[in-house]
């Protein structure tokens, strides 16, 4: 595959600056169910009837409301205690997408299932918005943990954790330090502080790693002086009515989910703050990856997903008990929703065996 160098700080600010470009020649499209969607707290997935879905909310240690969708089978036993897991949502995603559907399916098979804003995105605080911050992010986990080791019936002892994209790395950076976390999977894991600090798949020089850095680091006197915290471009605020022509196939592939009707969500809009890239650039994630033995880590990847360089490099540097399961023809998006993909047995029988 000849992979694109994305050497730009944070791989959405290439698809923002690409929707920029390529909107005049694509009017979104604008139908009535989309208006009346946007107008409400919609889920891109249809909710299952055998299960419930409760907004919660709960506090990190930095005092920031962390928002969440819990989900609990309809038959669950309210005087009993279950495994939990709690699942992060993609780099720049909500978790009324792809972390709901895990959350829910998850929930059918009879755990107590969380999927959760990361904190200044969706609808969990924190200002400004649309920041990115590796160390909060990784706290966001250990404070859904928090919350879920709290519940009524939640089995403190048994809950696990799952990354989408780049909650994958957030999940397991938390996992290294915080042990009540028994067991991890990922899927299309992305190492997000590795993306910003060397490009994709490794590709940027130092020389273009200085200037990025300079860049980010003068736009704070910009922001500073202004008042405002600078944005990296969104997507479109209607979803699009195709991928325009013309983007390279990994910018093309993030296009499909976030513009257009199959993964569209009016929060996520794919834009951080400009200055988050330094803090990114400051955290190396997942360097003690080796330490989280003898609890499991799960590696799920897409035969053909653009991301498995970073799954491949993590599995290697994990120690046993580890497992990498390849999806044939998956592609790194096909495993945020598509349910005919994602491989939800593998995910129930890893959790039933290590949440016991």
């Amino acid at each position: 595959m000849n992979y694109p160098k994305i050497i730009i700080a944070g791989f959405l600010t290439l698809l923002g600056q690409a929707c920029a470009e390529t909107q005049q020649n694509n009017e979104p499209k604008k139908t009535v169910e989309m208006e009346q969607a946007i107008q409400k707290d919609y889920l891109t997935f249809t909710l299952s009837d055998n299960v419930t879905m409760e907004k919660v909310q709960y506090k990190n240690r930095y005092g920031i409301t962390v928002a969440a969708h819990l989900y609990l089978s309809k038959d669950i036993d309210k005087t009993k205690k279950y495994p939990a897991v709690i699942i992060g949502t993609p780099y720049g995603g909500v978790k009324e997408q792809g972390a709901g559907i895990y959350a829910q399916n998850m929930a059918e098979r009879g755990f107590v299932a969380m999927a959760f804003d990361e904190s200044y995105n969706g609808e969990s605080g924190g200002e400004p918005r649309k920041a990115a911050s590796p160390d909060v992010f990784v706290e966001d986990f250990s404070a859904g943990v928090d919350f879920l080791g709290t519940h009524p019936n939640v089995d403190r002892e048994k809950i696990g954790a799952i990354g989408i994209c780049g909650s994958g790395g957030f999940a397991i950076t938390a996992a290294q330090v915080d042990t009540r976390i028994k067991a991890i999977a990922t899927t299309s894991m992305y190492d997000i502080s590795r993306l910003n600090r060397k490009g994709f798949v490794d590709s940027m020089t130092e020389e273009q790693r200085k200037e990025t850095l300079k860049q980010a680091s003068e736009q704070r006197w910009n922001d500073f002086e202004s008042g405002e915290y600078a944005q990296t471009p969104a997507f479109p605020e209607q979803p699009l009515p195709g991928v325009p022509e013309g983007l390279d196939p990994v910018t093309s592939e993030f296009f499909e989910y976030y513009a257009m009707e199959r993964g569209f969500h009016p929060r996520a809009t794919g834009s951080f703050t400009v200055t988050s890239s330094l803090a990114f650039n400051n955290f190396p994630m997942m360097g003690d990856i080796e330490n989280i033995s003898p609890r499991p880590i799960l590696f799920i990847m897409g035969e053909n997903a653009h991301s498995k360089f970073y799954t491949e490099d993590a599995y290697e540097r994990a120690a046993e008990p580890k497992e990498l399961v390849v999806i044939p023809g998956a592609r790194h998006i096909d495993l945020y929703d598509k349910v005919d993909m994602i491989p939800f047995d593998k995910l129930e029988s890893f959790f039933t065996e290590n949440l016991k």
